[in-house]
């Protein structure tokens, strides 16, 4: 009996060990910052988990003349209700989103890393 405790102790450990390991992975925040550019697209998407998706349009590599240049398009999840409607706002407008990039991003929140959590609108 005294044998069976212990592998059920050992047993309750590793998935106590292994459910905050898989919470700091998925909240830990690898990098935080900026990106402007114009909302081109905002959506909620998804079969059985709905998560906002859109795309903000960087513009493109550099001032070549006569030549033909690809824009930048950067994917992006929102969390937030609420920054999620500020962003339907400026649809079609130059913006700055501030965003954190996750290391890994559960099906739930969002389909990429990086998450927006504040927008701005430039005049």
């Amino acid at each position: 009996m005294a044998t069976f405790r212990k592998v059920l102790l050992v047993f309750g450990l590793l998935i106590i060990v292994g459910l905050a390991v898989t919470f700091f992975v998925f909240n830990f925040t690898y990098s935080e910052g900026t990106r402007a550019g114009v909302l081109t697209k905002l959506s909620k998407r998804g079969f059985v988990l709905k998560t906002y998706e859109g795309e903000l349009n960087m513009g493109g590599l550099g001032n070549i003349p006569n030549t033909a240049q690809a824009n930048q398009i950067w994917n992006f999840s929102v969390k937030s209700e609420a920054v999620a409607a500020e962003l339907q706002k400026h649809e079609g407008e130059r913006v700055v989103l501030q965003y954190e990039e996750k290391i890994k991003a559960m099906p739930w929140q969002g389909e990429t890393n990086y998450f927006v959590t504040g927008v701005k609108e430039v005049e």
